[in-house]
């Protein structure tokens, strides 16, 4: 049937209908926060899947105005490190402005370090080791509802504000090692009991995976990463378990 034909047949409210369909939110708008962000900071321990303890991360928010700065750096026993950082714009939505992500070995040394300048549409990075190292410096179309790093956990947090059918897709950039842009999924699995320090909690896990499937682009699917979330409901919702990959290396690790 074609559309002006469609059109005629269709009442008021079905025109209106229709035009919330059409303004449904994209990968790469900005979420809608339905959660105020300010000041806050905290170190937990790393764990192993044998949950033994292999490193601490630390994590800083502050805000002033309408900027919010968030660093995530996660420290290993071995030396080696993983620090993540990005600025945002919050108000009614969380507008990503730029930031990086740096991998470093036990010796310290940045074996990936990626810039991601949102408002400036670029992406500078390098990755490897001497004489292997690459690097690439280049334009990119980022919109400011591109989120990594703490990023992630604030989309997480606000997933009942944004989601459609229990998922909700936001658009990353992904070390992996070489930069790479891919849409991510977030989606509500079950309920589930955990314990910390003695004590029971119900809590609701959701699961984060690239939208590709593994038949389409089975390299995506090996680099990009899948992790599950365990929240605890409230106002606001609160992290009390990540299970999934350090980083591209794929070394699985557990924060509680």
């Amino acid at each position: 049937m074609a559309l002006p034909r469609l059109v005629t047949l269709l009442t008021l409210p079905a025109l209106l209908a229709l035009a919330g369909v059409c303004w449904a939110r994209a990968p790469g708008d900005p979420i809608r926060l339905a959660w105020d962000e300010g000041d806050i900071g905290g170190m937990t321990t790393v764990y192993d899947p044998k949950h033994e303890a292999i490193g601490a991360v630390e994590y800083r928010q502050t805000r002033k105005g309408d900027r919010l700065s968030t660093i995530r750096i996660t420290r290993f026993r071995d030396g080696s490190s993983d620090e993540d950082a990005a600025d945002a714009r919050v108000g009614e939505t969380l507008e990503a402005l730029g930031g990086h992500s740096v991998v470093r070995d036990r010796d310290g040394e940045p074996i990936v370090d990626l810039h991601i300048d949102v408002a400036g549409g670029r992406i500078a990075a390098t990755w490897g080791r001497p004489p292997d190292r690459q690097s690439l410096d280049e334009p990119a179309t980022l919109t400011s509802g591109t989120y990594w790093g703490p990023l992630v956990f604030i989309v997480l947090k606000n997933f009942d504000a944004n989601a459609e059918d229990g998922r909700l897709v936001f658009r990353t950039v992904a070390p992996t090692p070489k930069p790479l842009m891919i849409d991510l999924e977030l989606t509500r699995n079950h309920a589930e009991q955990i314990e910390r320090t003695g004590l029971r909690y119900d809590a609701v896990t959701f699961r984060l995976s690239p939208t590709v499937h593994w038949i389409v682009d089975p390299i995506v699917r090996m680099v990009a990463p899948r992790a599950t979330f365990w929240i605890l409901p409230g106002a606001p919702p609160a992290l009390v378990r990540f299970a999934g990959p350090r980083n591209y290396g794929r070394q699985e690790v557990v924060i509680e």
